[in-house]
């Protein structure tokens, strides 16, 4: 049983209880209320869902004013929802404005907090530099209206048509050219007609007419932004080919040309291509694409090819007709393709080429990019690639690998090596010593041309599997390559890199590199 003055002690301490507690909710006489046509917040009892996460509202009631542009007041949590409003778009003369819209992780009518409101400012800016059309790119709160923020997007084009000349030397690169003695006839020059943009959808129409060392026809157009959802897309084209000298065979790790005028009664080209594609793009989410591609070509060589290198193709094949099917899934989380920072792109792909006695290749490839800064201005960048060829016999016409396209090492650049097999992988460390601007064509979207330039070193190492021919130093070893060097970045993808290498065979030099792909 309680006692009388035990009750009188309860009671007294209930109403003290009660008395702060309704201080504690009173507001405070000066407090201004929202105006009375202002966006109510969501009542705290509510869940609002975000991106499928949930997010309680536990702030209380803010003044539904407007801000100017620029100007973000952050509350003591990150609990209250901003309603997406309009999205102001300036600067597109040609690109569409859903092209844009297409690129951004957020919408109108989307509940974001400010945090993630500027977190997918950054990932909208890096994904517009990322479609290779703008040279600038600007994603700002322009202002609030009740609890509506206002967004601004300003771009800055880039210039879509290069209707060029055409001038460029056929080898792989600087160093394979100095040993073909820096000769001037080992040149293609024409008309490269590319027009990137070309409806404002991000689609591109290109028609290469060359000739020189090289005869070449090819038209294509992609749209990869169709549909009303804009996840599809679909491109096609032909390319016509004659080569007057080709690589028939690998030897000492090093290529070996032999020209039409070398050999004896050879015809016109030693080898003639002709190529029809049909292609198709998927592309369900911002980071993830889907691309897939069939295309049916023939292949013709000189009798004369066959007597130099019996395995060009298989069977002593002079003409190989084959089919291809082409299927890969990109993952791009990449601040910059052509020269990473920040972020994590993997991408794996298998090809059919072929399906006779005469050609029968299934290539399976998957690659990773990872950059990560670890420090002010300082970056680590590691890349890695697998290729496998099945079945492991297979041409000389299909055993390209190391030292061809995106599968290199710096310090390897003399050598080339053949196989069905790789493995590959490349690290850098990177520091940014300085990052300017030169004043260009003022008033316009090209009023500067930026520059960046990083210190590096880096090591790489790769292993090529080959089978049956296998008679070059370099197949079947681990290989290794170690270095120093610069690099330049500027507008239109342009890197310049200056590399002193070595390689495991004890060999040093300096090596320059220039990658434009405009």
């Amino acid at each position: 049983m309680i006692r009388k003055s035990d009750k009188y002690l309860l009671l007294f301490l209930l109403m003290t209880v009660l008395s702060l507690t309704l201080k504690a909710e009173r507001p405070t006489s000066n407090a201004k209320r929202p105006t009375s046509n202002a966006k109510r917040p969501t009542p705290y009892s509510q869940r609002s869902t975000v991106d499928g996460q949930r997010y309680q509202d536990t702030l209380p009631i803010l003044k539904p004013d407007t801000l100017k542009s620029g100007v973000v007041i952050v509350p003591p949590t990150q609990g209250r929802l901003f309603v997406v409003g309009d999205i102001f778009i300036h600067g597109n003369r040609v690109t569409k404005d859903f092209t844009i819209t297409r690129e951004l992780p957020f919408k109108p009518g989307d509940s974001l907090t400010l945090q993630q409101l500027s977190i997918y400012f950054a990932q909208a800016r890096e994904h517009l530099v990322a479609t290779r059309l703008f040279n600038d790119v600007s994603v700002s709160l322009k202002e609030f209206i009740g609890y509506a923020a206002q967004i601004n997007i300003d771009v800055k084009e880039r210039w879509y048509i290069f209707p060029l000349p055409y001038v460029r030397p056929v080898d792989r690169n600087f160093t394979a050219w100095a040993q073909q003695g820096y000769s001037l006839s080992r040149f293609d020059y024409g008309i490269k007609y590319s027009q990137y943009n070309f409806t404002g959808r991000n689609d591109n129409l290109r028609i290469w007419l060359i000739t020189g060392y090289s005869r070449e026809i090819e038209m294509a157009y992609d749209r990869p932004n169709t549909g009303k959802n804009l996840i599809h897309g679909f491109g096609g084209g032909f390319l016509l080919s004659g080569q007057q000298q080709i690589d028939l065979i690998t030897t000492n790790n090093q290529q070996v040309f032999v020209s039409r005028d070398s050999v004896q009664n050879a015809g016109k080209y030693l080898q003639t291509q002709a190529t029809f594609s049909l292609r198709y793009y998927y592309r369900p989410a911002l980071r993830t694409k889907h691309f897939f591609r069939f295309s049916f070509n023939q292949v013709k060589i000189d009798s004369t090819v066959l007597i130099l290198n019996p395995n060009y193709f298989l069977n002593h094949q002079l003409t190989v007709t084959y089919p291809e099917f082409f299927y890969s899934i990109n993952y791009n989380d990449i601040d910059y393709v052509p020269y990473p920072t920040k972020g994590f792109l993997f991408e794996t792909s298998i090809m059919q080429r072929g399906i006779t006695a005469n050609m029968n290749m299934t290539q399976l490839i998957a690659r990773s990019t990872e950059a990560i800064s670890f420090a002010p201005k300082m970056y680590f960048v590691t890349q890695n690639f697998g290729v496998l060829r099945l079945p492991f016999k297979q041409p000389f016409y299909n055993q390209s690998l190391l030292g061809y396209g995106d599968y290199y090492m710096r310090g390897l650049e003399k050598y080339v090596v053949d196989g069905v097999g790789l493995l590959l992988d490349r690290n850098t460390v990177m520091r940014e010593l300085v990052r300017f601007d030169i004043p260009f064509l003022r008033k316009t979207s090209h009023d500067h041309i930026p520059f960046r330039i990083y210190a590096k070193t880096y090591f790489d190492v790769g292993y090529v599997f080959n089978k049956y021919n296998n008679l070059n130093s370099l197949q079947n070893t681990m290989l290794y390559t170690y270095g120093a060097g610069f690099d330049i970045v500027t507008f239109y993808d342009f890197v310049f890199r200056i590399e002193y290498s070595v390689n495991q065979l004890g060999e040093k030099g300096l090596f320059f590199h220039i990658r434009n792909d405009f």
